[in-house]
C-alpha cells in the first residue's frame, strides 16, 4: 500500500517551467494516492522502455542531453519526477518523507504506468530507489544500468565527501540547488541550466524533499532501510539478466563503488562496464551523450524482442 501524507502539497508552477533550455518535453502526469507524479515520455509507445530516474536534488531535466539520443535510436524514454521534486507534487511536511515512502510511490507509479520489459538507467537516489524497485517488481524490468549510485545497507562506513554532503544538507541555511548541483559536475553548467535546476523550488517548502533526502541512506545497520536493502542485495545476487556500471572517474561519493556489483550480480559478468573519464558525480551533465551510446549498445548486443527504428 502506497504511503499517505498528512500536510500540506505544493505544486510548483508552470510558469517556473518555460524556457528550459534543451528541454522542450511536455509533462505526463498519474495519480499515485492522491499525489500527482510528473514524467518525460518520448519515443515510439511500442518501442522498448527505457527508465531514467534522477537524484538529489536533479529532476527530470537531467536527462535532456540522453533522451535525444535515446528516441533517435528507436528507443522509449521514460524519465519521471520523484515526488517532492521536478513538476511532481511537493508534501511540504518532513514527516511525509522517508526512504520507504519513496520506493513505495514509484513503485505504484510503475505499476499505474504499466511499463514493462523495462531498461533502468538509475543514478544517485535513482539507484537507492531503483534498485529496490527491480528487487521487488523483478518482472517488470528487463536490464539495469547503474551509474554513480549504490544499494547502502548501513553496514559499510559512509565515505566522507558524502558526510559533509549531509550536514550541509541539514544544517545550512543557504541551499541553492541549481549551485549544487553544478558543484557535482566536472565540466560545470552554464546560468541557464543552474535556473533550470532551480525552477521546481521557488521557495523554502517547495525544498523540502532536497533538505531531508540525504538524511535517509543508511548509515547504521540500526536504519529502518537495513533489512529491506539486504533483501533487495539477495536479490541482486541473484540478478541473471543484463546489468551494467557506468562510472564517473572524477564522483568523490561513489567512486569504486562499481566494483562490488561486478562481483556479485551475475549479470554484470562480462558486460562492458567502463569508468568514464571527466565525469563528475552529474555523469549525465558531464558525458550524458557518451552515457546514452554507452546504453544503446548494451542494450543492442542484450536484445530482446523487435527494435523500433
Amino acid at each position: 500500500m502506497t504511503p499517505s501524507t498528512r500536510g500540506p502539497v505544493l505544486r510548483t508552477p508552470e510558469a517556473r517551467f518555460a524556457h528550459l533550455p534543451d528541454f522542450p518535453y511536455l509533462p505526463h502526469y498519474t495519480e499515485v494516492d492522491g499525489l500527482r507524479i510528473a514524467c518525460v515520455d518520448e519515443g515510439p509507445r511500442e518501442a522498448p522502455v527505457v527508465l531514467l530516474l534522477h537524484g538529489e536534488p536533479t529532476w527530470s531535466f537531467l536527462y535532456r542531453k540522453m533522451i535525444p539520443v535515446l528516441v533517435n535510436a528507436g528507443y522509449r524514454a521514460v524519465a519521471p519526477d520523484l515526488v517532492g521534486f521536478g513538476r511532481s507534487d511537493k508534501p511540504t511536511e518532513v514527516g511525509d518523507y522517508a526512504y520507504l515512502n519513496h520506493v513505495e510511490w514509484m513503485k505504484a507509479w510503475l505499476n499505474a504506468y504499466d511499463l514493462h520489459e523495462v531498461t533502468l538507467f538509475c543514478q544517485d537516489w535513482g539507484s537507492l530507489i531503483g534498485l529496490r524497485m527491480a528487487a521487488e517488481l523483478p518482472e517488470r524490468f528487463e536490464r539495469i544500468v547503474l551509474s554513480n549510485g549504490g544499494l547502502p545497507t548501513g553496514a559499510q562506513a559512509l565515505p566522507p565527501a558524502f558526510r559533509i554532503w549531509r550536514a550541509f544538507s541539514r544544517f545550512s541555511p543557504w541551499f541553492p540547488i541549481g549551485r549544487i548541483v553544478k558543484a557535482g559536475c566536472a565540466q560545470g553548467l552554464d546560468d541557464q541550466a543552474v535556473a533550470a535546476y532551480d525552477a521546481p523550488f521557488p521557495s523554502r517548502a517547495h525544498r523540502t524533499a532536497a533538505r531531508v533526502f540525504p538524511g535517509f541512506v543508511p548509515a547504521s545497520s540500526d536504519d529502518p532501510e537495513h533489512a529491506r536493502n539486504e533483501q533487495a542485495w539477495q536479490a541482486l545476487r541473484q540478478w541473471h539478466k543484463p546489468f551494467l556500471t557506468l562510472f564517473g572517474t572524477r564522483d568523490p561519493i561513489t567512486r569504486g563503488g562499481d566494483e562490488m556489483f561486478q562481483r556479485v550480480v551475475p549479470g554484470a559478468a562480462g558486460q562492458p562496464h567502463a569508468r568514464i573519464s571527466g565525469a563528475g558525480h552529474f555523469i549525465q551533465e558531464d558525458r550524458g551523450a557518451e552515457v546514452a551510446e554507452r546504453m544503446i549498445a548494451f542494450m543492442r548486443a542484450t536484445p530482446r524482442g523487435p527494435l523500433t527504428t
